[in-house]
């Protein structure tokens, strides 16, 4: 029973997310912003229910399914990727220096107020 209090905890969630992106921030997917206020809630609980731990423990183990349709879709789609291979490498490199640099400017950020307190 705890772990559909779970469940219905991260869907509750995502449909708070869905409904924000859809009235009031189109460009940001519904499940981003529901997971951004996930994070909020429990960061002012400063504590993870029990019952969300148990689903998210059990998601984690079983992670690498949701991984199938990804390459369900490498594989169906392989011409396509085959032909525009310059462009998807391309994207792929960009968006791993832009996901680095702004990850270390997060954590610059995010250690000042660190530095500060000590």
């Amino acid at each position: 029973m705890s772990m559909i209090a779970g469940l219905v905890e991260i869907l509750l969630f995502q449909g708070f997310g869905e409904v924000v992106s859809r009235f009031l921030l189109p460009p940001i997917p519904g499940p981003v912003i529901g997971l951004v206020a996930l994070l909020a809630w429990l960061q002012i609980r400063k504590a993870v229910p029990p019952q969300l731990d148990l689903v998210a423990s059990a998601l984690v183990q079983h992670l690498g399914l949701l991984f199938v349709p990804a390459a369900v879709g490498v594989v169906m789609f392989w011409p396509h990727l085959k032909s525009n291979a310059l462009a998807v490498a391309a994207a792929l490199v960009v968006s791993v220096v832009a996901t680095i640099a702004v990850s270390a400017v997060a954590l610059r950020v995010t250690s000042r107020g660190r530095r500060r307190e000590n």
